[in-house]
């Protein structure tokens, strides 16, 4: 049987939360319901966060109740305790935290400090192991902050200890800004799998410089075998300026499958759910592949 590559969809909330069209409640629980016909394992539905800061975002909580029923993780983003304690009143029992590498990066984020975000992100971990929630700590700009520069391997080799001695369900390497390539990519995750295992970590890549893809394959080589994308390759992060958009998840299914991986998904449901999300954005959407792909699923 082929290595199972496990893919959770972020086009939801990632791929809608820098969006400058708003889409409503009922668009977004469309969107999930097409998503989850894809067959992906993990579905991210939006985030906990404050509607004046990400409004489009809104309204989470209602979404959360009126979920497709489907074989799969559902799961939020949530910035703070606040969050966390709204996520589980909702049913959510998947959680997402992010936590920057860098000082300037978490104060233009949350305005916070880097050590108060770490102490926060641990108390919620801590919180989260005694009460049965998996959390997936991101680690945010952890090969380039837009407003630091190029980050030390050896400064996220150390907050990832840190951060594993609180029991993370997932330790996620996120290049949030889309800066890494695949050598510092194969360089950082061999090293950490060699330490943790590939079982609780993966990967979060961006394509603004056109290597997410490669990114992505340089990850599979050092042995991680979890991956966000987005379908359409949606996304960004809305206060991480350059931050263009998310790997495309059509073009991850791809790569993995032609290589011997099997992610599970459901390549024409996946693009129909893009070709709804295009229509629902009112931009075509899709990742490099995209138009190669729908001919041969035509």
């Amino acid at each position: 049987m082929a290595e199972r590559v496990i893919i959770k969809e972020v086009a939801a909330r990632d791929g809608l939360q820098a969006q400058p069209k708003h889409l409503t409640v009922e668009q977004r629980i469309a969107l999930l319901g097409a998503l989850a016909e894809t067959g992906v394992p993990e579905l991210e539905i939006g985030s906990f966060v404050s509607p004046k800061a990400v409004p489009q975002m809104s309204g989470t909580d209602e979404i959360a109740a009126n979920l497709p029923l489907a074989h799969l993780t559902y799961s939020a983003l949530v910035p703070n305790m606040k969050g966390y304690e709204l996520a589980v009143m909702a049913g959510i029992r998947s959680h997402a935290i992010a936590l920057a590498a860098t000082e300037e990066m978490n104060q233009n984020n949350i305005r916070k400090s880097l050590e108060d975000t770490f102490v926060m992100g641990e108390e919620i971990l801590d919180r989260a192991a005694a009460e049965g929630i998996d959390i997936h700590a991101y680690l945010a700009v952890a090969f380039e902050c837009p407003y630091e520069g190029a980050v030390e391997e050896s400064l996220v080799l150390e907050q990832v200890d840190r951060l594993m001695q609180h029991r993370p369900a997932r330790l996620m390497i996120a290049d949030t800004i889309g800066a890494a390539n695949p050598a510092v990519v194969h360089s950082m995750m061999n090293k950490l799998v060699d330490r943790y295992g590939p079982e609780r970590l993966g990967c979060h890549f961006h394509d603004t410089r056109a290597m997410g893809l490669a990114n992505v394959y340089a990850a599979l080589q050092a042995g991680v075998r979890q991956f966000d994308a987005s379908a359409g390759g949606l996304g960004g992060c809305p206060f991480a300026p350059g931050a263009k958009g998310n790997v495309a998840t059509e073009d991850v299914v791809m790569l993995c499958e032609s290589i011997g991986y099997d992610t599970g998904l459901n390549m024409p449901k996946l693009l129909e759910a893009v070709a709804l999300l295009s229509e629902m954005i009112g931009a075509p959407q899709g990742g490099r592949a995209h138009t190669w792909l729908s001919k041969q699923s035509a």
